[in-house]
């Protein structure tokens, strides 16, 4: 029950529907689903209206930026979880040294915690330049 009470919550309550997707950190937004009836009836020109062949392509993209995209997601995942380790590090060194007095084991601590600090700095520039090359992706014309 309390999981369930907290799915709700994290989900915005219980107003909340399956047709309008929320978001959640690292993961990709669902497209909102059609019914059959929804999907036959926009997709199908209307009486006097032609279907240009440029826009049918535009409306899928490639499968490598798909892949690229599904690789951002994941990447932005990473640099989430590894933030949290940054923040739990700093935690347990402050808890190692001032509280428990292992004076011989900040040392040691502290090289962990740089180390993930450098992981992080290093997670944050790659994914700002995937993200980069993954919008360049997106804003350029597709070929046939």
């Amino acid at each position: 029950a309390k999981k369930v009470t907290k799915e709700k919550k994290h989900q915005g309550g219980a107003g909340a529907t399956d047709e309008v997707p929320t978001a959640q950190p690292g993961k990709k937004m669902a497209a909102p689903k059609k019914s059959r009836g929804d999907s036959a009836a926009s997709d199908a020109p209307g009486p006097g209206e032609s279907v240009a062949a440029s826009d049918l392509p535009a409306a899928k993209p490639s499968a490598s930026l798909e892949g690229s995209l599904t690789v951002l997601a994941k990447l932005k995942e990473m640099e989430f979880y590894s933030r949290a380790n940054l923040e739990q590090l700093a935690a347990l060194g402050l808890t190692v040294e001032d509280e428990l007095k292992q004076k011989e084991l900040v040392a040691p601590l502290g090289d962990v915690l740089s180390a993930q600090n450098a992981f992080q700095t290093k997670l944050t520039a790659l994914l700002e330049a995937y993200k980069a090359e993954c919008d360049r992706m997106q804003g350029a014309p597709r070929s046939l």
